[in-house]
């Protein structure tokens, strides 16, 4: 019995030692290790979650978030740089010279056709009337020869100024007097003629000369107000202030594109009307070589005084 008892015992003790191994195996394997590092790194955020105030009121509305004012005033970039474009956004004084300027231009041009139209005319008209002049002997055949010539013509103008200094020299001996002063009336007469046939060209010299330094006024200005703008938005960023430069060196291309033909056509001008006023000094010493050979054959002759030829008209 005794025996029995002791197995018993034995037995009981045994399964209780086992189910207390049992039972801290269980809880080691439910609860798993901590890292070391996400202990600390809790342990740190602990005290500073702790020192945070609550809220008083969890309703409140949160205060709003105050941006920073911009330090630079954000400058307007025209899109449209075309030379209308341009034009559209420079300065008024910009934009008073290139209309100036373009003004100009147009005068030009006009000048030309005009001026032009009239210089190629009266150099035609002079080499036909010089010809005419050239076949003939005397004044007398010279003063018929005119009466085909406009009223207006510079020659048949010479014509009547030779007849009348002979009609008022009538009765002297002085051929070479009478050929000297029929000389300075006809030379008057090819200046004359030269002055109105230079009509215009002044305005095409000052246009020339002039252009260029307005356009470069316009430029200047432009410029000037682009480092105005410069020093406002407090930007030296290219892209904007390049079109405010480009709209000022527009002004000086305006210039330009003045100034140049001007000056080309006042030189063909100067060159044409010299040429002109060469021919109409060929016609008045044809004049003066009809009228000393008419002085000279009737002084031969001494039929007719001297300084007289008889009476010459001119229609």
């Amino acid at each position: 019995m005794k025996t029995a008892r002791n197995k018993m015992k034995e037995a009981t003790s045994l399964l209780m030692s086992l189910m207390l191994v049992a039972g801290l195996s269980g809880n080691a394997m439910a609860a798993p290790a901590t890292p070391a590092g996400q202990a600390v790194t809790s342990a740190a955020t602990q005290p500073a979650a702790a020192d945070a105030p609550a809220p008083a009121n969890s309703d409140a509305t949160p205060a709003p978030v105050m941006q920073p004012a911009p330090t630079e005033a954000t400058p307007v970039i025209p899109t449209d740089l075309s030379v209308m474009g341009m034009y559209h956004h420079a300065d008024a004084v910009v934009k008073t010279v290139m209309i100036g300027l373009l003004l100009a231009s147009v005068v030009t041009w006009a000048l030309l056709f005009s001026k032009g139209a009239e210089v190629f005319t009266g150099k035609r008209r002079m080499r036909r009337e010089f010809d005419a002049l050239s076949s003939v002997r005397t004044l007398d055949e010279a003063a018929e020869q005119a009466e085909s010539f406009a009223a207006s013509s510079i020659s048949a103008q010479m014509i009547r100024d030779a007849q009348n200094e002979l009609e008022l020299s009538a009765g002297s001996t002085d051929n070479n007097g009478i050929k000297e002063r029929t000389g300075f009336r006809l030379e008057r007469r090819v200046s004359a003629a030269g002055r109105y046939m230079g009509r215009g060209n002044g305005i095409l010299a000052t246009i020339g000369a002039i252009s260029p330094f307005v356009g470069l006024f316009g430029t200047v200005w432009g410029i000037m107000n682009s480092f105005i703008g410069i020093a406002q938005t407090q930007t030296t960023n290219l892209a904007v202030v390049a079109p405010g430069i480009a709209e000022a060196l527009l002004a000086t291309a305006v210039g330009l594109v003045a100034a140049i033909p001007a000056v080309v056509i006042y030189n063909i001008f100067a060159r044409t009307i010299t040429s002109y006023r060469h021919q109409v000094g060929d016609v008045a010493a044809q004049i003066i070589l009809l009228q000393g050979r008419d002085l000279d054959l009737a002084a031969s002759e001494g039929d007719v005084p001297r300084g007289q030829t008889g009476q010459l008209r001119v229609g």
